[in-house]
């Protein structure tokens, strides 16, 4: 194992949360509107529990259906098949994937509030007689309408060996927002309390936030890992699983209670899971029906956990 990887919980500390019994009220109001809503343009969802709403469908289809009737998504957070041969998906050509790409974007550009965010994250692939690890970034930032407010490093400490070039150990995430001028970014909730100096003063006054230091572009979370050894302990039947920690961050930074969180690539359901423990209403596409009962049942997992946790620390 390397070094400076660590197996993942079955789900951070930070995502085991009690809400009131107001805002269980207020979400479950909203999570009846909002699935009212989307029934009313997409019959009924493949698997709707506490929450997360998930539809068995392609996300262009979906996100077609609701620009009939304006439906406004606050949050996206998504990673879609990176074009590289993983068991869903076909290669394509690479003008073919960027169109399909531009496509989607687009849609969800369309369907988003206007002070609303979308985090995209991609890795790299190969371009044929142009370059062998060629970042999807370069050909993706700027085919939709949103306004790229910067590029975030995920960087990792599990990954590939390779021995004629340097070894993998980063992704990409694009931290895209619809008005530069106005949008939804709360610092506060995902401040970094590893300050070097957390009680340096200048004229009496604490130099740094008592809540922490502003976090860098460059975020180190780790992988979620397979292998009979070094498994991580919320890993799935899913070849692509990102961890659970990293879209709890982006969750909170970029929304708020009740607010309608979307993946398009639904998978194996990381951004539902972050999105409801959070106090968000989930809204999944997800083509692959394996996928969807992988998540499906991952998620109610999750319900049941959440559930023992908070009944324990009732008790003590």
């Amino acid at each position: 194992m390397t070094k400076n990887h660590k197996p993942t919980k079955l789900v951070p500390d930070t995502l085991i949360k009690d809400f009131s019994m107001d805002e269980c009220e207020q979400f479950l109001e909203r999570t009846n509107y909002v699935q009212g809503k989307l029934e009313h343009v997409l019959g009924k969802p493949y698997y709707s529990n506490n929450g997360f709403i998930l539809f068995n469908k392609s996300c262009i289809e979906v996100l077609d259906e609701l620009k009939k009737i304006e439906f406004q998504l606050d949050l996206t957070i998504t990673s879609p098949p990176y074009n590289i041969g993983k068991e869903y998906e076909t290669n394509l050509d690479i003008k073919y994937y960027v169109d399909w790409c531009e496509k989607w974007m687009n849609l969800i550009y369309d369907n988003t509030t206007d002070d609303g965010t979308f985090w995209l994250n991609v890795g790299y692939f190969e371009v044929p007689d142009k370059g062998l690890c060629v970042p999807i970034p370069y050909l993706l930032w700027d085919k939709s309408d949103f306004y790229l407010l910067q590029e975030l490093v995920w960087k990792y400490g599990a990954g590939v060996q390779t021995k004629k070039r340097l070894s993998p150990r980063n992704e990409k995430w694009l931290y895209y927002v619809k008005n530069s001028n106005s949008y939804t970014f709360n610092l506060d909730e995902i401040r970094d309390l590893n300050v070097k100096y957390p009680n340096q003063k200048k004229n009496g006054k604490l130099k740094c936030n008592p809540l922490g230091k502003n976090p860098s572009d460059v975020w180190d979370f780790p992988k979620v890992t397979s292998g009979a050894s070094r498994s991580s302990k919320e890993r799935v039947d899913h070849p692509a699983q990102f961890p659970l920690s990293i879209i709890e961050r982006l969750v909170k930074a970029s929304s708020t209670n009740n607010c309608v969180v979307m993946d398009p690539f639904s998978g194996s359901g990381t951004t539902g899971i972050a999105a409801v423990a959070l106090n968000r209403i989930f809204l999944g596409t997800e083509v692959n029906k394996k996928y969807c009962d992988v998540s499906i049942e991952r998620f109610e997992n999750f319900l049941n956990y959440r559930k023992e946790v908070l009944s324990q620390q009732t008790i003590l």
